[in-house]
C-alpha cells in the first residue's frame, strides 16, 4: 500500500499529526509512506518508521511550492492520500481513496479534528520516533537522572513566560524536600539568536545546567525529552514532542489556547494565565499554581 501524507509547517503541528501515520502504520503493515512538510517539521519525520519519502516543501511566492510537490507525486498511483493542508493536491494526484482536512479555525482540540478525519474517536495520542544512534546520544548528554528539562523559548514572545517564574519553580523542584529533589537540569531551544536570547535568563542562573539550545536534531532532542523526569515549557514544538515522548510534561499558556493546542500525551497537562482566552498576558500565570501543577503530575501514578 503507497501512501501519500501531507502535514503540517510547524514542528507542534506536525508533532499532532504523528498519531495518524502510527494509526496507518498498524492498521496497514508494510504500507509505504512518503510524507510532505515544511523544512522546520522535517525530523518529526525523519525516523519514521515505513517512511518510504520525505518530501520538504518549501514555501515560494503566488503558492507555487504546491506546482512543485505536485510535479513529485502527480506520477505515482497512491492508494491513500491524506491531505491536512485543505489543498487541492489530493484531487489533483491519481488515488484510490482520498481524505482531506479543513482549513480554519473550529472549536475543539485539534487532536479531536485529526481524530475526526479518519473516524477516530478518541484520537490516536501523538508519537515520537527515535534511533538508537539518537537515544545513545541523549544517554551521552544526559547521563543517569532524574533531569529536569527547560524550555523557555517559543515562536512567539507573547507565549514566553517570564524567565524568574522559570527560575523559581526550577529552584523549589530541585531543592532538598521538592518533587525533583537533587534533579539536574537541562535547557532546551531551538537554533537562532531569538531562542539563545530568551534561554540566557536561565543560562545564567544555572550555570551547571545542560546547554541544548540549538545544538540538536529533532530526533536527538526527542530522545533528549525522553529521559526528562519533567519537561516544563512554554506552548511550543518542544513541548509537543515532549508530550509525545511520555515524559512527564507542563505546558504553559496565556495568549494561545490550551483547549485548541494544549499538551497531548498520557502525562501531560496544560496550565493556563487568568484571564480570558487569548488575551491573558503570560505574567498573569502564577509560579503556584504551575509549582501545584508540577507536583501533582509527578505524584500521580504513571499509567500502563
Amino acid at each position: 500500500m503507497r501512501i501519500l501524507f501531507v502535514t503540517a509547517t510547524r514542528i507542534g503541528d506536525a508533532v499532532l499529526t504523528t498519531g495518524l501515520l502510527d494509526h496507518l502504520l498498524r492498521a496497514h503493515p508494510g504500507a509505504r509512506i512518503t510524507v510532505a512538510c515544511g523544512p522546520a517539521a522535517a525530523g518529526v519525520f525523519a525516523r519514521m518508521p515505513g517512511l518510504e519519502r520525505l518530501i520538504v516543501v518549501t514555501k515560494k511566492r503566488f503558492e507555487l511550492h504546491w506546482l512543485d510537490l505536485w510535479w513529485q507525486v502527480a506520477r505515482t498511483r497512491w492508494d491513500l492520500v491524506v491531505d491536512l493542508r485543505a489543498s487541492a493536491l489530493a484531487w489533483m494526484v491519481p488515488a484510490r481513496q482520498r481524505l482531506t482536512g479543513k482549513g480554519g479555525r473550529r472549536p475543539g482540540h485539534r487532536l479531536t479534528h485529526l481524530g475526526a478525519l479518519m473516524g477516530l474517536a478518541p484520537p490516536p495520542l501523538p508519537v515520537a520516533w527515535t534511533a538508537p544512534a539518537d537515544e545513545a546520544r541523549a544517554a551521552a548528554l544526559l547521563p543517569g537522572g532524574p533531569w529536569l528539562v527547560l524550555g523557555p523559548t517559543a515562536n512567539w514572545s507573547e507565549k514566553v513566560w517570564p524567565a524568574e517564574r522559570f527560575i523559581h519553580v526550577a529552584r523549589a523542584l530541585t531543592a532538598p524536600g521538592g518533587a525533583l529533589a537533587g534533579a539536574r537540569i537541562a535547557i532546551l531551544g531551538g537554533p537562532g539568536a531569538m531562542e539563545r536570547a530568551m534561554a540566557a535568563p536561565l543560562l545564567d542562573a544555572f550555570p551547571d545546567a545542560v546547554d541544548l539550545v540549538g545544538n540538536l536534531a529533532l530526533p536527538e532532542v526527542a530522545a533528549v525529552l525522553r529521559r526528562a523526569a519533567l519537561f516544563l515549557g512554554n506552548d511550543s514544538g518542544l513541548m509537543h514532542l515532549a508530550a509525545a515522548t511520555g515524559a512527564p510534561t507542563i505546558g504553559l499558556f496565556g495568549r494561545s489556547s490550551a483547549a485548541e493546542y494544549g499538551p497531548c500525551g498520557q502525562r501531560a497537562v496544560a496550565v493556563e494565565a487568568d484571564g480570558p482566552r487569548f488575551e491573558a498576558p503570560m505574567t498573569a500565570l502564577p509560579e503556584s499554581r504551575v509549582l501545584a501543577a508540577a507536583n501533582r503530575l509527578l505524584a500521580a501514578p504513571v499509567p500502563a
